[in-house]
Order: structure tokens, then sequence, then C-alpha cells
């Protein structure tokens, strides 16, 4: 059996055909004269029921149906798309502010900075503002006191687009996108790494991961996704996108991983000097 094959194209021309043929038996209705012959003066005319103006609204309410039935899901999937591509461009242009910073200091920035006593302060995603070309924001955090200080309030609210995916719902203010902290991984606590430590290769360790939306935190705070994090996110996490999550690898490429993928592919790629050899693999 020969596949009909829906294309918007086809849709538009079958909607213009639609409204056409009512266009037509309006008209044609319409301007038949009851009272053309001599015969037919005085005679009573039963209305049909069908005036212009219900013919139109019949035409109106097919119209809404054949865009409910095709476009609206179409516009839908655009709709996906578009949020899927400017989450990965998020993730791109984090990962290469990474990359500046680390090229005017020397290092990546540090999970988060401490106070004397050891306290955690603020999150890298507050150290790569002036990178991302969030300056004055920069500027007018307070950094010797914590993230949450009422004097950082007013900055916390003026949460930079980048840190936030556009399929995340719930309150303003929160991220999915944490970086991968822990012992062994491209972050870890207030310890900057250098490029030189990354041994396992920038293309197969990574930098940041989109996480699950329940896990979501306030962007400025110092909290990132641990290993088990990572290796427990699966298709039954509240994923912002259908079939896995994007990250960000530290030679600056975003990528869409699968939540398929192998915890032993997981554990590889969440090491900065682990002598994983990956190979060629499909993420």
């Amino acid at each position: 059996m020969r596949r009909c094959q829906v294309t918007p194209k086809g849709i538009a021309q079958a909607i213009h055909e639609a409204v056409t043929s009512l266009e037509f038996f309006a008209e044609t209705t319409m301007n038949e004269n009851p009272f053309a012959s001599p015969e037919n003066v005085g005679t009573t005319v039963k209305s049909s029921g069908w005036s212009r103006g219900k013919k139109y609204l019949l035409g109106c309410g097919i119209v809404v149906a054949l865009w409910a039935v095709f476009l609206l899901p179409m516009t839908r999937r655009a709709g996906d798309a578009a949020r899927r591509t400017q989450c990965r461009n998020n993730l791109k242009t984090i990962g290469l502010a990474l990359w500046n910073y680390n090229n005017r200091y020397g290092s990546f920035p540090p999970a988060y900075t401490v106070d004397s006593g050891g306290r955690p302060l603020h999150s890298w995603r507050t150290l790569i503002l002036p990178f991302i070309e969030e300056e004055v924001l920069y500027s007018s955090i307070d950094l010797s006191r914590p993230w949450d200080d009422p004097a950082n309030k007013a900055a916390f609210e003026k949460q930079p687009n980048v840190f936030r995916c556009p399929s995340l719902g719930g309150r303003p203010g929160l991220t999915t996108y944490l970086g991968v902290a822990g012992e062994g991984c491209f972050f870890h606590g207030s310890t900057s790494r250098r490029e030189s430590e990354i041994k396992d290769g920038t293309s197969q360790t990574l930098m940041v991961i989109e996480t699950p939306e329940d896990r979501a935190v306030p962007w400025m705070a110092p909290q990132d996704a641990d290993q088990q994090m990572v290796l427990g996110l699966t298709a039954d996490s509240e994923l912002s996108h259908a079939g896995g999550f994007y990250a960000v690898f530290a030679d600056g490429s975003a990528t869409f991983i699968s939540a398929g993928l192998p915890a032993s592919v997981r554990s590889a790629v969440m090491t900065i000097a682990g002598n994983d050899t990956l190979g060629e693999h499909e993420y």
C-alpha cells in the first residue's frame, strides 16, 4: 500500500481548496434569485437555513480543525527542536566561557569559592559571568559574602538566560546546568584545574551536564552534579528533552547524550585522568 505523506505545503493546499469550495458554494446558493422569472413573483421563499454567516463560520471551523489535526503537532515539534537547539547553544557558550577564563587566569574556575573558614560562597557560574558578557552583573555581586546573602539578592534575580534551558519549568532563578564535580572530575571543590591535568583528552572529559528538572539548583548556588547523580540519569528521570540530556565536554563541544548510555562509559568520561580508552563511541 502506498503511504500518503503529509507535508506543510500539502496541508496548506488542502485548506486553500476547502475554503475556495465553501466560498463557491456560498456564492452560487446566495446568487440564485427566486424572483428572476415572472411566475415566481409573489411566492414565499423558504430559507434553506444556510445563511452566508453560517457558511462562513462552517468554513472557519473546517480550517481550524485541519490546523489542529495537522499543523499544531508540526508547530509543537518545531518548538521542541528550537528549544533543543537553544539548550545546546547555551552549553556551548558555557564551555567557551570556561575556556576563556582558563586563557586569562591559567586555570579553569574552581567548583566554588570559599571563605576563610572553608565555607562555600559562590559557584563557578558566577565566576564566568564576565566571559558571557555579564560584567555589570558580576561587578554587582559581593563575592566576600555567600551567594544567598541579602546583599546579593538583587543579582540573583537577574539570572542570565544562558544558565536556563528553555524547556525548564518551575520557578525562576533555577538552573539544570551543573558541573561534573568530585574526586578526579573536572570540578573538584575549591581547587582550580589546569588544562595539563586532563590526561584522558578534552574530547573525552565532561565539564558540565544538563540534569533532570527535579535536580535544578539556584543558579548562583555552589551546587553541582556528583558521579552518583550522573550515573543515575535514566529515561525515567524528569529530563527536559526526551531520550537524554545535553552536556559539554572539555574541548568545548556540546553533545546530546542518550539516557541509555552505559554506566561504564559515563564513568570514563567523568574522570580527567582515569587512563580510560573509549575509542569511537556514539553518545
